[in-house]
C-alpha cells in the first residue's frame, strides 16, 4: 500500500551530465533540466529536477564527482555523460569502464536510470566510433536502464538550434530536445512510482 506522503512528495530526478546538461552558455532558466521540469510539470508531473551539470566533465569526472552529485533523496537519475570523452579521444574502453562505474552505483541504490547516448566524432575514424557508440545501448540492455540513443538527436544536423560553437545547443535546441526525450522521462517516472509502490 503507497502512503499518502510518497504519493505527494515529488519524484527527484537528478540529471547528471556534463554542458549539454547544466546548460552552457545559456541563462539558468533556459538550461535542460529547467526546461525538462516546467515541460514534465505543465503535463501533470509532481518532479523536482536537479541540475548535476558540469561543462567540461567527462566520464571519469563524473564517477569521481557521484557522491555528491547524486544525494540520497534521489529518486531517478538521466545520466549524460561521455561526449567530452569522445571530444578528447579517450579510449572507448575507459569510457564504457567509468559509465559502467556510475551505473554499478545506481543499481546499489536501486535508483532507476534513463541514460542519454552520445556519438563518436567522425574526426577519430570509423573504428573509434564503432567502438565508442555501441557504449550506450549496451550499458542500457546490461543494466536495465532506458536508452535515449542520441542526446543531440535532431538538434546536432541544425546550425538554428545550436550556439555558434557548433556543439552546444541554444534555447531552442534544448527545447527541442526536451519533447524529443519526455516520452523516455515519462517512462522513468513510471518506473520510480512502481518503485515507491512495493
Amino acid at each position: 500500500m503507497v502512503s499518502v506522503a510518497s504519493e505527494t512528495k515529488p519524484i527527484h530526478i537528478v540529471a547528471f551530465g556534463d554542458s549539454l546538461t547544466a546548460g552552457y552558455h545559456l541563462p539558468p532558466a533556459d538550461a535542460f533540466p529547467v526546461q525538462l521540469e516546467r515541460a514534465l510539470k505543465a503535463r501533470g508531473h509532481n518532479v523536482k529536477i536537479s541540475n548535476a551539470g558540469v561543462s567540461g566533465d567527462t566520464t571519469r569526472g563524473g564517477l569521481e564527482r557521484f557522491d555528491w552529485a547524486v544525494p540520497q533523496d534521489t529518486d531517478a537519475v538521466i545520466l549524460e555523460l561521455g561526449a567530452n570523452d569522445a571530444l578528447r579521444g579517450i579510449a572507448p574502453e575507459v569510457t564504457k569502464q567509468n559509465l559502467t562505474g556510475i551505473l554499478k552505483k545506481l543499481d546499489a541504490k536501486r535508483v532507476p536510470v534513463l541514460l542519454a547516448g552520445m556519438r563518436a566524432l567522425a574526426n577519430w575514424g570509423q573504428e573509434y566510433a564503432q567502438k565508442f557508440n555501441v557504449i550506450y545501448p549496451d550499458l542500457a540492455k546490461a543494466h536495465n536502464a532506458i536508452l535515449y540513443p542520441f542526446f543531440m538527436e535532431g538538434v546536432i544536423d541544425k546550425p538554428g538550434l545550436k550556439l555558434s560553437d557548433a556543439l552546444h545547443p541554444n534555447t531552442k535546441g534544448v527545447h527541442h530536445i526536451v519533447q524529443q526525450i519526455l516520452p523516455d522521462v515519462e517512462k522513468l517516472i513510471a518506473r520510480v512510482k512502481q518503485h515507491r509502490a512495493q
